[in-house]
């Protein structure tokens, strides 16, 4: 922890990154850093229990919940949608994936709970589509980024997602993030009750993650740092949500299963702790070992993993593999990461991602959003000296 002491601090001395919080567990040994400030111009520091918006690593843990419906058989990989989710009944499909909305043929089969689950159910981010059309239609329709919206409640938000085509059909191309958001529903109404609801009896408080949710309760307001964008011409922190009266500060109407929760490092290491000792916690059985091996394993067709690669290609990144449920796998070695290795990074500045052939769990969180390459960079400095330092 000393060599990653050291490479952190580069980033917070050059007043790139205000203040973060590293937590490294290796073979059940345990070590956390803290270093810097919640704001960028001082204030109180970053402390072990700091909350941060996860964003995208969000999708880890709403997972779960649908992995209980799973392994219940309250929910069935290769059963249509239909019937939960009639908003997505009767879909059409577009005739060219950047053509107009009106220009249309009927989906050759329903959507399935496995399109939800792989991110191939016909709409999402997509590079390949930036700036057509129904990308421009599903971004003002689904308002529900972490520095915009607020999205509408649920069932409104359905409706409206339910008014525009596919671009793709379903199971034919992977594409990022609306999946998640759609499956969260998905959870709600088959459970009947909301998502946070669901999630919290089923996997937070089995797992003692007590400050994971949807938003910050005042009482634990102070632990949220300000979240930046840094200009990405003068690298000037721009904030994106203050703590005290910001997004995260309140209920949401919509529970973002693809990026809404706010946590810290000790919760998140008890999840991926759980994922790692295939789905158990203190000898409770949180998830079954195969519903665990299911996520954490590659569920991608290769006409499917091309259009993920395609996403890399698109942001000037090489792609290290696969995605299982909610979450990368690691197919091959680009980096000094090696295969197997699962888990996420969050447009706020986070990365959590736990390896398997080293018991290892990696946790960086900051308050920097990837406006520019600030935090990227710190992310990618922080797993190499993770995997530079560690040993058998």
């Amino acid at each position: 922890m000393g060599h990653l002491r050291d490479v952190l601090a580069r980033h917070v001395e050059a007043k790139k990154i205000p203040g973060l919080v590293a937590l490294v567990s290796h073979r059940g040994e345990t070590r956390v850093e803290a270093m810097g400030t919640m704001r960028h111009d001082g204030g109180a520091p970053m402390r072990r229990d700091t909350i941060f918006r996860m964003a995208s690593t969000s999708k880890p843990v709403t997972m779960a919940a649908a992995m209980v419906l799973l392994d219940e058989c309250r929910l069935r990989l290769d059963d249509p949608v239909d019937p939960w989710l009639p908003e997505l009944a009767g879909r059409q499909v577009l005739s060219e994936p950047g053509g107009p909305l009106d220009d249309t043929v009927p989906a050759r089969r329903p959507i399935t709970v496995r399109d939800l689950m792989t991110s191939t159910f016909g709409l999402g981010m997509d590079f390949e589509l930036l700036g057509s059309p129904i990308q421009a239609a599903t971004f003002e329709r689904t308002d529900y980024s972490v520095h915009s919206g607020p999205a509408p409640e649920p069932d409104e938000w359905m409706r409206r997602l339910g008014e525009l085509p596919l671009s793709h059909q379903p199971g034919e191309r992977w594409q990022y993030d609306l999946s998640n958001e759609v499956l969260g529903v998905l959870v709600a109404r088959v459970a009947g009750k909301p998502l946070e609801a669901f999630l919290r009896e089923r996997i937070l408080d089995p797992l003692g993650m007590k400050d994971t949710g949807f938003h910050v309760p005042a009482d634990k307001i102070d632990r949220l740092p300000t979240l930046y964008g840094p200009d990405p011409e003068t690298g000037e922190f721009l904030v994106w949500d203050e703590a005290d009266g910001g997004r995260s500060s309140r209920p949401p109407a919509f529970q973002g299963a693809g990026g809404g929760l706010v946590s810290t490092v000790d919760d998140y290491h008890a999840y991926f702790r759980m994922l790692l000792n295939h789905g158990t916690h203190n000898g409770e059985r949180i998830l079954s070992r195969a519903a665990v091996e299911l996520m954490t394993t590659n569920r991608l067709r290769p006409v499917q993993q091309e259009a993920r690669d395609a996403m890399y290609r698109a942001i000037g990144q090489e792609s290290h593999g696969g995605w299982g449920f909610g979450m990368a796998v690691r197919t091959r070695r680009t980096d000094h990461a090696p295969v197997g290795q699962f888990g996420w990074d969050g447009g706020t500045g986070t990365t959590v991602y736990a390896d398997p052939a080293n018991q290892l769990t990696g946790i960086l969180l900051t308050q920097v959003g990837m406006s520019n390459s600030d935090s990227l960079h710190a992310i990618r400095d922080f797993w190499t000296t993770v995997y530079r330092t560690l040993e058998d």
